[in-house]
């Protein structure tokens, strides 16, 4: 019986790589050493491996690895049984198959539905830690397979009898995390009975509490609403076997690594622990070396920053003439789809509006909109009813659709991090993509502060001549007619043509122009020849005027003009600032997730040294306004107070009320006991 063991073994190791075969040598060695109780063993965990659908050897060699470790030290068989699991998942270069990671058959088959066929580098080093249980630091940039890497093993390790949630992934976005729960719900096509279920602001509470009831095996969702859950009772993790968070660094960038520390102090201490992040500052090793059981660290080195499969290029350009080098772009570069990043949600709207008007299938995507309406947009780039996205950072983190092929940075972004998240949206997954970014002259130490951060030269474009755009106009009215006389029955427009050239003496030729002018309308059809924007000849070799040193703290900040505030909002203090290292961002990011007031109106931004101001709708609830005091941004509680119309918080335009009412009573009484001594001190006629 072991002959054919071996024989089996040999079989389904046939074309994998040679190291393998090391361990078929072990097990000959057992057969050599003739030892009935061994080999029974070694039957029974083929057995089980087959019953539960594992890998046979991978299930074989724990078993004779838990039964080594239990053996004393005299044992001669403990250097047979200590097989190294490492050998069988062997090396990145050796994985070739998703069948050599030992995951379930009903993985395996939808793998091979949506047609992965080499694991990715992450997704090779870190499946067969995770499937052994082990806690895992893995650090990879955007678009590397980072969700496949721990969807999958922990998918194959799910135990779907019990309803309690065994696996809770922490995502910075509500974007990232209905992407995250998507993908899970696609690997477990074939797993019976699963479910899952993202957990995000901005949506009913009722609707997920009720999923929660029914049972869920896996919860995927924002750091505040699975707090939010946890204080109420509706999410319990005292069955909690494994905890993800995904993309770490951007939960600290966004203020919620606070609330990642609380909900790891709230789950067993038992649990198994996978952290991703693109970078890792020191914060975030303090969470894994605190929260983390001996995590084994994997790191996937890259040349650069952004993949390799994104072709960068710039553009110099700014105000009005953007729109102009927009439209050409459109015209001349094709592409599947494009997202359009811009710096404010009242930009996404506007040029949405004036894409739209020339003709595009476009729409905005930010804070404002409300999460269904933003998820309906999703879906329809990804059904191609949608070409172009006009988003925010904030709205479009953690999108992956395939179609994009484009992203361009209409305002080119201030921190080199959103640069690479933003063209992180296309070149996924090994496929090419393109990023384009404007840059205005002035901002040109941000295309070298980016250059620098991706190491990586950007090129820069060169934008399609007048005559070609009105060439591939003309080319396309051409192709338009031909297709219409191709796919169409023209028959009842042709006797109406033929019946008005016959009332009016009309030309045919002029009939036909004539209609073309009305569908055209009032806006030229031919690209009108202005001279165009050239760059710079001398943009690389331009240099700054010489400037005296200056430490940072010497120099002062000039001070900011307050803007009068718009209808319906009121103005706010919050103690983080210039000093803390904030970012509008960071601000945008904390409010709109952790208070759940993403689809109101995030007014302007004033940053200072010491504190920000930030303009929001009037009449926020109490129960928010209590919540944002504790919110953590850039290491700094927000501790959020009301600004009066002076300009000064409430509390302190308390205490001057207050100090102006005693100094009113006290002067009161001062002229009282004035006119008392008066009147005593009047001698008496």
């Amino acid at each position: 019986m072991l002959d054919n063991l071996c024989q089996k073994i040999r079989a389904h190791l046939i074309f994998a790589n040679k190291a393998i075969f090391n361990i078929v040598k072990r097990i000959n060695h057992l057969r050599i050493q003739n030892d009935p109780t061994d080999f029974s063993r070694i039957i029974h965990a083929t057995w089980l491996a087959n019953r539960y659908n594992t890998h046979p050897l991978l299930t074989m060699i724990r078993i004779l690895n838990r039964q080594g470790n239990q053996d004393t030290p005299a044992n001669p068989w403990r250097s047979t049984y200590s097989i190294d699991l490492q050998v069988l998942h062997m090396t990145t270069d050796a994985v070739t198959t998703f069948d050599q990671l030992a995951l379930t058959k009903p993985l395996l088959k939808v793998l091979n539905e949506i047609g992965y066929e080499t694991p990715s580098p992450i997704q090779a080093k870190t499946i067969p830690l995770l499937l052994d249980g082990k806690d895992v630091v893995g650090q990879a940039q955007t678009g590397t397979g980072k969700t496949a890497a721990f969807a999958l093993p922990l998918l194959s390790n799910l135990d779907l009898k019990p309803k309690d949630p065994q696996v809770l992934v922490l995502t910075p976005t509500r974007e990232l995390a209905i992407q995250v729960a998507e993908a899970f719900q696609k690997y477990a096509t074939h797993m019976k009975g699963f479910h899952i279920l993202p957990i995000y602001g901005g949506q009913d509470y009722r609707g997920q509490i009720r999923a929660l009831q029914r049972g869920v095996h896996v919860a995927v969702g924002t750091p505040g609403r699975v707090m939010d859950h946890m204080r109420r009772g509706t999410l319990k993790l005292n069955n909690l076997s494994t905890l993800v968070l995904d993309e770490a660094d951007e939960m600290l960038r966004m203020g919620f690594i606070d609330d990642v520390d609380w909900i790891l102090e709230q789950t067993p201490s038992n649990r198994q622990t996978a952290l991703f992040s693109a970078t890792m500052p020191q914060q975030i090793r303090r969470i894994a070396t605190q929260h983390l059981n001996e995590p084994t660290e994997i790191t996937i080195k890259v040349k650069t920053a952004t993949a390799e499969t994104i072709r960068q290029r710039f553009w110099p350009v700014s105000g009005v003439h953007k729109l102009d080098a927009l439209t050409r772009i459109l015209e001349a570069e094709p592409f599947a789809a494009m997202i359009i990043f811009v710096r404010t949600r009242l930009a996404t709207v506007e040029l949405s509006e004036k894409l739209e008007a020339r003709g595009y299938a476009t729409a905005a995507l930010n804070g404002d909109i409300p999460q269904n309406t933003r998820e309906r947009t999703i879906e329809q780039l990804k059904n191609g009813k949608l070409d172009i996205l006009v988003a925010t950072d904030v709205a479009a983190r953690g999108l992956d659709v395939e179609r994009i092929s484009h992203v361009l940075n209409y305002d080119i972004p201030y921190d080199t991090e959103a640069y690479i998240h933003r063209i992180g949206r296309t070149g996924r997954a090994g496929r090419q993509g393109d990023a384009i970014l404007f840059v205005a002259p002035r901002e040109k130490r941000l295309l070298r502060a980016i250059e620098k951060s991706t190491r990586k030269q950007i090129e820069m474009m060169e934008l399609p001549s007048t005559e070609l755009i009105n060439d591939k106009r003309i080319a396309r009215f051409k192709q338009c007619i031909t297709d219409t006389l191709a796919a169409e029955n023209l028959g009842f427009f042709s006797q109406l043509i033929e019946q008005y050239q016959q009332e009016h003496n009309v030309p045919a030729q002029e009939i036909a122009a004539a209609l073309a002018q009305q569908l055209q309308g009032k806006t030229p059809f031919l690209l009108q020849h202005k001279p165009q924007h050239k760059a710079n000849a001398n943009w690389n070799n331009e240099e700054r005027p010489a400037r005296t040193k200056q430490s940072r703290k010497d120099r002062q900040r000039t001070p900011k003009k307050e803007t009068p505030l718009e209808d319906g909002m009121e103005r706010y203090r919050i103690e983080v600032g210039h000093d803390h290292n904030v970012k509008p961002g960071n601000i945008v990011g904390a409010i709109a997730n952790e208070a759940g007031v993403d689809s109101q109106h995030i007014g302007r931004i004033n940053i200072h040294d010491d504190h920000s101001l930030i303009d929001l709708p009037k009449g926020m609830p109490k129960g928010i306004f209590n919540d944002l005091k504790k919110v953590w941004v850039a290491g700094q509680q927000l501790n959020i107070s009301r600004l009066t119309k002076e300009g000064k918080t409430k509390k302190t335009a308390d205490r001057v009320k207050n100090k102006e009412k005693k100094r009113t009573k006290d002067k009161g009484k001062s002229k009282k006991n004035d006119s008392q001594k008066m009147r005593k001190s009047k001698p008496i006629k």
